[in-house]
């Protein structure tokens, strides 16, 4: 089977490398002539909006998925006219637009922050006094790692941040005191089929995620799992689905939803018994989902700007280098690494000394 993926980045890599053993072979579209995924396929480079491309595209393959959520609209039904396409484009809709994914949150009773849509300086003001402060001023599209954001703590931060961000549809949200970043991993299959990973916590640092840890025994594994599945089930996804929480006490507020598989997720690889990626094309090909019970005890940190010599990574006895084939540059995650162990103490003692050689690396 040939599996259509659009866009050809680490997330594409990591999906065409779960792949091949399974003997799917792969096909990526992407305008980037560099495109770190394109050495495991064939490459159409070409942009997502180009019509040729993608005819030419579909017909290399026998059913499409995708790598992440900034796809055009119209590329995926363009695609989905012609072969299968999971997840379903209106899922790719809901994950492209904050405004559109509070409100579906909204309509499954999942709580959120209070929240308001924003196009023009007078509603930012009127949405203020509904919302108060502090607050975040989001651009509705086309956010990622803390992009297109900007927090508002007192009325001296208005203009900045509409000057910045205006011209643009944007939502308003009430600023959260999170104790902790959570996130729930789902998959479902075609026939409905839903499995959950253990909830992740994450740490972000400038916006971008650092460091992943599944939580054996979170008291909100059940909570987080069955808002999953309210939004699985309401989209009738299929795949694997990303749902972001900001943890307050006992409650889960949603944040947003990534439909498509998941940078807090990459400590399946090693972590679970399957992983994230290959989870994500058995259900798309239609195969019976795999277990995402954890293997012992994990955790993943990101490499951001710079990645540190493999050497130095490999020596953490228990670490599982992953490098994307990437030039470095600020701010741009160049890899990762999933640390492994059997016991509490023994995780602790290996992930700090991968957490200060990550940091020692950074750019």
């Amino acid at each position: 089977m040939k599996i259509g993926i659009l866009g050809a980045g680490q997330l594409g890599r990591m999906l065409a490398l779960a792949g091949y053993p399974l003997g799917f072979e792969f096909v990526f579209l992407d305008p980037a002539a560099e495109a770190c995924a394109s050495p495991l396929g064939e490459h159409v480079r070409a942009a997502f909006t180009d019509e040729s491309a993608l005819a030419q595209f579909c017909a290399r393959i026998d059913l499409a998925t995708y790598e992440f959520e900034n796809v055009p609209l119209a590329a995926a039904e363009f695609v989905a006219a012609r072969r299968p396409l999971w997840p379903q484009p209106r899922a790719l809709a809901a994950g492209q637009d904050r405004l559109a994914e509070k409100t579906l949150f909204t309509s499954l009773d999942i709580p959120v922050p209070s929240f308001v849509k924003v196009d023009t300086r007078a509603e930012l003001e009127a949405g203020l006094s509904q919302v108060g402060l502090p607050a975040v001023l989001k651009t509705r599209r086309m956010g990622y790692d803390g992009k297109g954001q900007a927090v508002l703590h007192r009325f001296a931060d208005v203009d900045p941040a509409w000057n910045r961000l205006g011209g643009q549809a944007l939502i308003l949200e009430s600023f959260v005191a999170f104790e902790r970043e959570l996130s729930c991993l789902a998959v479902r299959a075609r026939d409905g089929d839903c499995r959950c990973y253990p909830l992740v916590e994450n740490r972000h640092r400038d916006g971008i995620l650092r460091l992943a840890r599944p939580r054996r025994h979170e008291p909100l594994q059940r909570l987080g799992e069955d808002y999953a599945r309210r939004v699985l089930e309401a989209l009738d996804y299929v795949g694997v689905l990303a749902f972001e929480f900001f943890a307050v006490g006992d409650r889960l507020l949603a944040n947003e939803i990534a439909p498509r598989v998941h940078n807090s997720g990459h400590w399946t690889i090693e972590g679970a018994v399957c992983s994230q990626f290959e989870n994500h094309l058995r259900a798309v090909c239609g195969l019976p989902l795999g277990s995402t019970a954890p293997r012992g005890l994990s955790a993943m940190v990101n490499f951001v700007g710079r990645a540190p010599p493999a050497e130095t990574v490999t020596a953490i006895e228990g670490a599982h280098l992953h490098l994307y084939g990437k030039q470095p540059k600020p701010q741009r995650k160049l890899g990762h690494a999933t640390v492994t162990a059997d016991d509490d103490a023994t995780l602790e003692a290996r992930l700090e000394r991968l957490v200060a050689l990550a940091d020692r690396w950074s750019a």
